[in-house]
């Protein structure tokens, strides 16, 4: 029932113009488990950033162990990332 949830969800997000997303968020427990590449919008702080995914989905996502740090991580960075239940479960910083 979840995961028929996200992806109806999902394909919600994905037919909805860009703009309607100027200032909302998606909650990152709702987004598919996979690979993204993603632009870093700006790091909270060493566990958290926001991000906004290709599709002009924006949403906070959350380091899935305390020893992960995004501090390094700059605004406009594209990272590659496996997402796990809305955590980050690794990245790639792949620069400007």
């Amino acid at each position: 029932m979840r995961k028929s949830l996200a992806t109806l969800v999902l394909a919600g997000v994905v037919a909805t113009p860009a703009t309607a997303f100027a200032d909302n968020s998606v909650d990152a427990s709702l987004i598919p488990d996979g690979t993204y590449t993603v632009k870093v919008e700006r790091v909270i702080d060493p566990q958290h950033m926001v991000i906004v995914m290709q599709n002009s989905v924006k949403t906070t996502v959350e380091a899935n162990r305390p020893t992960m740090d995004f501090t390094k991580i700059k605004p406009n960075d594209n990272v590659k990332m496996s997402l796990g239940k809305g955590k980050v479960l690794v990245f790639i910083d792949q620069g400007p």
